[in-house]
């Protein structure tokens, strides 16, 4: 069998770059290993997650009509069948969905496992009736899209069932007892949320000072907060796990560190300590392709590799490991493949963690601009002064912008607070379109709604911001052209 490319790995890269490429009229097979397409974001990652924490706002919202409105409901009753099987749901649907749109295309699906035997063949494994009889399948191009898979460390690997990583946590078994999330990174938060507000009492251990290493302070404190209150202040810091035992039907933990030392018995523990690519194992090494320390594909900001069959894309191709960074990518690589003058030239690719509150970001971080010597004007604005927040019961977020003195252009933008995921897309915007602060003032933003809070942070920088006392101060405008 030959293909004039083949994408392997049907996630949101993959079956991206194939029913794009189809769309432009090649002949296309999408090599995926399990029985489903969908990659991990749909099957066993963003969607199913994403699913779970609705539920879990949900009941969090009733706990707070409860506490701060007076409303008065029973306590929830939870089948856990019945919300894993509503979980499943939405997974088949969207993989059903994506199945019919390959058949639509005619994109040539083949679900099994692919192994390059040199740069323009694969070797097809598994009992699938869509692989062929010889099990080989040659290309002209190959778009690799592997994608990545939970890290787990090899002392914390103890074959035990309770133990748990994010696959295996969103699989929702039951509803355990006690929960330890080892690692305060988004997947182990999110999933922590989750159990929790299902009625598990869940502990936090993460190794550094603070939970979502990485991300903006100003951020982080307002979720810390909540997460404080949710877990009953059980969030170890600066702590070690040194080691795993099951006992007695439970997962005993060694805890070394100023937040918790000693020992403690779990249900259960997920471990949540990052992601690696999946570049081992599916025979790199007899392609050109060249990988780097952390085994991601090295490419160029076409997604072509070192080897002039294949291009990469997705979390297989770099950090961000994220779904619509892959899918951006994919449409780069098939453009590529076509011969069109394109690359991969993002600055501003939106990051979301989806707790609660929600934290999105996007651009230039105040962190990375320390780093860099970069001089930049910080602007805040408070969710206490919006009238939309203080209705919602939820004015611990605030709204901020990074902006250049001199040019006065947005360069970042940060948000902590309920729906700070579907906020951050007007911010993305504006960074990649190189808007100047009065472009986002300017523009009529509804009232009472929490987009405001971008235009007011706007306003911050000005010393115009109406619901709050900033002193103006003279801000140089430059003279229209």
């Amino acid at each position: 069998m030959h293909s004039r490319l083949v994408v392997l790995g049907g996630g949101p890269g993959g079956y991206a770059a194939a029913f794009l490429a189809a769309d432009e009229g090649m002949e296309v097979t999408l090599v995926e290993s399990d029985a489903r397409l969908g990659g991990t974001c749909l099957l066993r990652g963003c969607i199913p997650s994403k699913a779970l924490l609705h539920v879990a706002r949900v009941i969090s919202e009733v706990d707070e009509l409860r506490e701060e409105w007076g409303v008065k409901y029973a306590a929830p009753q939870i089948d856990i069948d019945l919300v894993r099987a509503r979980k499943e749901r939405v997974i088949s649907n969207l993989s059903g969905g994506l199945s019919q749109l390959a058949k639509r295309r005619n994109v040539r699906v083949i679900h099994g496992r692919g192994i390059f035997e040199n740069s323009t063949t694969l070797k097809l494994a598994g009992e699938h009736p869509s692989i062929p009889v010889k099990r080989q399948l040659t290309f002209d191009h190959c778009i690799l899209a592997t994608g990545s898979v939970p890290a787990m460390p090899a002392g914390f690997n103890i074959g035990s069932p309770r133990v748990m990583d994010s696959t295996g946590a969103l699989n929702l078994v039951d509803i355990p007892a006690t929960l330890l999330v080892v690692g305060g990174g988004y997947i182990g938060l999110e999933m922590g949320s989750v159990y929790a507000n299902l009625g598990t009492e869940v502990s936090v251990v993460e190794l550094t000072d603070g939970l979502l290493p990485g991300a903006d302070r100003d951020l982080v404190k307002p979720l810390h907060k909540r997460m404080d209150k949710l877990l009953d202040k059980r969030i170890f810091l600066n702590t070690k796990v040194g080691s795993l035992a099951e006992v007695d039907n439970a997962i005993e933990v060694t805890f070394e560190g100023p937040g918790r030392y000693g020992h403690q018995r779990f249900s259960r523990v997920l471990v949540s300590v990052g992601r690696r690519p999946v570049t081992r194992d599916i025979g790199l090494e007899n392609t050109q392709v060249t990988t780097d320390p952390r085994g991601f594909a090295i490419c160029d900001r076409q997604q072509k590799t070192a080897d002039p069959h294949i291009l990469a894309i997705g979390d297989v191709a770099g950090e961000p490991m994220l779904a619509h960074k892959a899918s951006h990518e994919a449409k780069v690589a098939v453009e590529a493949l076509l011969g069109k003058a394109v690359e991969f030239d993002k600055i501003a690719i939106p990051a979301v963690v989806f707790t609660d509150p929600e934290i999105a970001w996007a651009g230039l971080t105040e962190e990375q601009a320390k780093r860099q010597g970069r001089i930049v004007d910080v602007e805040i604005y408070p969710w206490a002064a919006s009238g939309r927040a203080q209705a919602l019961g939820r004015a611990e977020g605030l709204t901020k912008w990074l902006v250049d003195p001199q040019s006065h252009r947005v360069l970042g933008c940060g948000i902590v607070g309920a729906g700070a995921g579907e906020l951050i897309a007007e911010a993305v915007l504006a960074i990649e379109m190189g808007c100047e602060v009065r472009d986002i003032t300017e523009s009529v933003h509804p009232h009472p709604t929490l987009s405001e809070t971008l235009m007011n942070a706007g306003e911050v920088h000005f010393g115009t911001a109406t619901e709050i006392y900033k002193p103006k101060r003279h801000v140089e405008e430059k003279a229209p052209t």
